[in-house]
C-alpha cells in the first residue's frame, strides 16, 4: 500500500523539488503545525457538516497516522530530517479525546513535541491538569469549540481561550496554536484588538498566529501588520499559505525571527495549486481527482496542461515564501531559522 500521499510522487514534483526547493531548504526542518487522525475517530459527514470553519480540508485523506506522517516527510523532503509538531483534529466530527490521547501516545513513542486539544468550558484548574500531566507544551484552540448559540462571523477569540485559561497559559509560559476566527481574518478590528490584548495582557504565553492569520489575500491584510508592532513578540506560521504578497509583508513586519514553518498536514497530502479571485482564495485540484470539489466555492477543478503541472500544496507554499525571503533579502541563516532555529527554540529542543 501506497501511503507516500493522496498521489504518488511523480515527475512533475521531483522537478519541482530538485529545482526550487532543495538548496532552499536547511538540512532540518521543523513543521510547527500538523493534526494527527484515524479513520476510527471520525462521527460522520452528518456531524461534519455542522463545523464553523472550512470544510474543504476534509478531502485531504480518511485519516493522518503517525506512519502516515512520517512517510509523507521522506516522500516530500528526501533529504531532509523533519520534526513536527503535533495535536489531534479540532473538527466536532471527530472524537477529539480519543484524537488527542491517540496523538499524543504517537507522540511520546517517537519523542515529537505536541500540544494539547483543549475546550473553553474547561475550569483552569481542568485546563492546567490536563496540559500539564499530558506532557504537552501547551494548546491547541479552536472556532468550533465556540458556544453553538453563537453564529460563525460572530465568533471572538475570547469564546473559545476565555481569560482563565490564557491566565494558566501566561504562568506556565506555554505556547498558544491560535487559529483566528471571523471572515475579516487578520485584517478584522475585533481580532486584532483581541490579539493585542493577549499579547499585552499575558506576555509571557508563546502566541503562534496560525496561517499568518489566514491572511491568504492580499486583501485579508489591512492595517493588521502597522497594529500588531503593538505586541512584536507574537509568532507567525505561514501553514496552508501560498500568498507570497503576504508574506513579504509579514517579513519586513515581523523579521526571521518570528516566522515559523508549518505545513497544516495531512493537506500538505493534496496535489493542490491556489489563486485568488476578488478576495477570496480557489484551491485547484485536477479534475476527478477529489470527490465532493463542486460542493465547496473555494475549490475548483481544473485539466488539460495546467492540471498535468500540480503538484502538492506544500511546495508551493514553500516556494512562496522563497519569493519572498528572496525579495526580502533574507540570508541563508534567516531562512535556517524560520524552518528550524525559530521552532527548537520555542520548543525547547535546543
Amino acid at each position: 500500500m501506497d501511503r507516500c500521499a493522496v498521489s504518488p510522487i511523480e515527475p512533475v514534483d521531483a522537478a519541482f523539488y530538485e529545482e526550487k526547493l532543495r538548496d532552499f531548504l536547511p538540512e532540518k526542518i521543523i513543521d510547527i503545525h500538523t493534526h494527527l487522525h484515524l479513520k476510527t475517530h471520525y462521527l460522520g459527514d452528518q456531524v461534519y457538516f455542522t463545523n464553523r470553519g472550512a470544510l474543504w480540508p476534509r478531502l485531504a485523506c480518511e485519516e493522518n497516522s503517525a506512519e502516515d506522517l512520517e512517510e509523507n516527510y521522506r516522500c516530500l523532503f528526501p533529504d531532509k530530517t523533519v520534526t513536527p509538531l503535533v495535536f489531534g483534529k479540532v473538527s466536532l466530527a471527530y472524537d477529539v479525546e480519543a484524537c488527542t490521547a491517540y496523538t499524543i501516545a504517537e507522540a511520546k513513542k517517537r519523542n515529537w513535541p505536541y500540544l494539547y486539544v483543549t475546550w473553553p468550558t474547561l475550569s483552569a484548574e481542568e485546563f492546567e491538569t490536563r496540559i500539564r500531566e499530558s506532557g504537552a507544551k501547551g494548546a491547541k484552540v479552536y472556532l468550533n469549540f465556540s458556544p453553538a448559540y453563537i453564529p460563525s462571523a460572530e465568533i471572538r477569540i475570547l469564546d473559545f481561550i476565555p481569560h482563565h485559561q490564557l491566565e494558566v497559559l501566561d504562568r506556565n509560559g506555554w505556547i498558544l496554536m491560535l487559529h483566528i476566527p471571523r471572515p475579516g481574518r487578520l485584517g478584522d478590528p475585533v481580532n486584532l484588538a483581541e490579539m493585542i490584548m493577549i499579547g499585552k495582557e499575558y506576555p509571557h504565553i508563546k502566541t503562534i498566529i496560525a496561517h499568518i492569520g489566514r491572511a491568504y489575500c492580499d486583501e485579508d491584510v489591512g492595517d493588521a501588520f502597522e497594529r500588531l508592532s503593538e505586541v512584536p513578540d507574537l509568532y507567525y506560521d505561514f501553514s496552508a499559505n501560498c500568498n507570497s504578497h503576504v508574506m513579504e509583508q509579514l517579513i519586513r513586519a515581523a523579521g526571521p525571527d518570528r516566522i515559523l514553518f508549518g505545513t497544516d498536514s495531512p493537506i500538505s497530502r493534496m496535489r493542490m495549486g491556489r489563486t485568488t479571485e476578488n478576495g477570496t482564495y480557489i484551491n485547484l485540484v485536477r479534475k476527478g481527482q477529489y470527490k465532493g470539489v463542486e460542493t465547496d466555492p473555494h475549490m475548483r477543478e481544473i485539466e488539460g496542461p495546467e492540471a498535468e503541472k500540480l503538484t502538492y500544496f506544500t511546495y508551493y507554499e514553500i516556494d512562496a515564501f522563497r519569493r519572498a525571503a528572496e525579495k526580502c533579502g533574507l540570508t541563508k541563516g534567516d531562512v535556517e531559522k524560520v524552518f528550524y532555529g525559530n521552532a527548537a527554540k520555542l520548543l525547547r529542543l535546543v
